[in-house]
């Protein structure tokens, strides 16, 4: 196989990657909001919505009306396409720079690492943006009545709670839930990909674009749900800290002590658990797709690992 040419990789080829990231995160976060509403509930009030993801739907739609399905979808169309922006380019710019800065060959024999390293770098800017915005989406699912939109609820949670408590509350357990889930997504989905396409006896280069999909969505379903797993308990754990009075005054880390202590460690690990399962492994599909699609649209082509020899 011939070296890879770098020079294709280009600042219009980060900005088109960045701009792909931006899309499949919007759509795919965008999409899942309605049972995303209904986990968030699940994980705030246990005791209230704990017939499973179906009874909690039905839960909602029979008190608050279908409508409430919809709860922070401005929110999480706009923080997630800030989030893509940042997590899908960026982890592109870092692997490729890694890549080229060692060699082909060390970059093949060590690209798991290269995966994490990009992937956490990347989530780790990308979460400086995501958490104001998801803060006031979960203030917003879980009490309706704060505010009528996202501008409305950013401006009370500002108001009364100022910048750091209000919007960076959860900032801790942001980066523990998604700089974990984020690594194993990208590096499940780089190696699953990488194993289906071993198994074709083809790159990607050479196959088509219906197949390139397929392998897109089948490779994402596997890391959605390995990533699911991993950062559940720091997803449960972000839903609470950005409830209202949630683990007392104190500081962010008592807080998150408190209510883990509350909680217990268990209902921290189990609860709503299948539901995420269910989103993530799905969300995580499309966005691979999503992703590929928008690239190909835009001319360019994903960066794939390869052995030199």
């Amino acid at each position: 196989m011939s070296p890879t040419d770098y020079s294709k990789f280009t600042s219009d080829y980060y900005v088109k990657s960045a701009l792909a990231g931006g899309i499949c995160c919007s759509i795919t976060h965008g999409a899942v909001c309605p049972v995303d509403v209904v986990k968030t509930r699940m994980q705030l009030n246990p005791a209230k919505y704990n017939d499973g993801m179906m009874g909690g739907f039905r839960k909602v739609i029979a008190e608050e009306g279908a409508g409430a399905l919809s709860t922070g979808l401005g929110a999480t169309a706009i923080g997630y396409f800030i989030q893509g922006w940042f997590k899908f380019g960026g982890v592109e710019l870092f692997k490729i720079q890694a890549a080229k800065a060692v060699g082909e060959e060390k970059a093949w024999e060590n690209r798991t690492a290269i995966y994490l390293g990009s992937a956490a770098g990347a989530e780790f800017i990308a979460d400086c943006f995501l958490c104001p915005l998801e803060a006031c989406r979960i203030r917003g699912v879980s009490d309706p009545s704060y505010g009528s939109s996202l501008g409305a609820v950013a401006g009370r949670l500002m108001k009364e709670e100022g910048l750091v408590r209000g919007f960076y509350s959860g900032f801790g357990p942001i980066l523990f839930k998604q700089v974990p889930y984020t690594m194993a997504k990208f590096a499940v989905q780089g190696r699953t990909s990488e194993s289906m396409y071993n198994s074709l006896g083809k790159t990607a280069a050479q196959c088509g674009a219906g197949l390139n999909l397929g392998v897109a969505l089948s490779s994402g379903v596997v890391a959605g749900v390995v990533a699911a797993l991993i950062s559940h308990p720091a997803d449960t754990l972000l839903s609470k800290v950005n409830k209202a009075g949630a683990g007392g005054d104190g500081s962010i880390v008592s807080r998150m002590m408190n209510i883990t202590t509350e909680t217990g460690v268990v209902k921290l690990c189990t609860q709503g658990l299948g539901a995420r399962c269910v989103m993530i492994g799905t969300l995580t599909a499309l966005q691979f797709g999503i992703f590929d699609s928008v690239m190909g649209a835009l001319g360019v082509s994903k960066f794939h690992f390869h052995k030199p020899s």
